[in-house]
């Protein structure tokens, strides 16, 4: 059997250890929100409702369900679907930018 003052520091560092888990689990997503509404507003401005209307709408779509989910408190689930926003948007930018070869 361990000491007691090692037995209480062992379990104060793994009670230390699932709040510092805990903590990365329920913080709101701040930056992952704000990065896919800024992928989404640079998509809109580069044409991307022209040129890639499905991939720009399921950004928009994810993005809405993220901000349901953080109205909700679901912050895991707020942070997925903003970090699948953000994807979408990119993979509208691409398809809305022109080929920089060809400007050549």
């Amino acid at each position: 059997m361990l000491p007691s003052r090692l037995s209480f520091f062992l379990r104060s560092a793994i009670f230390a250890a699932l709040l510092a888990v805990a903590g990365c689990q329920t913080a709101p997503p701040v930056q992952e929100m704000s990065d896919a509404r800024q992928a989404i507003t640079v998509a809109k401005e580069a044409g991307a409702a022209e040129h890639a209307a499905d991939d720009l709408s399921q950004a928009v779509g994810f993005l809405q369900s993220a901000e349901q989910a953080l109205s909700h408190r679901e912050y895991a689930r707020a942070r997925r679907d903003a970090l699948q926003a953000k994807s979408k948007a990119l993979e509208a930018l691409a398809l809305s930018t022109p080929d920089q070869d060809a400007i050549r």
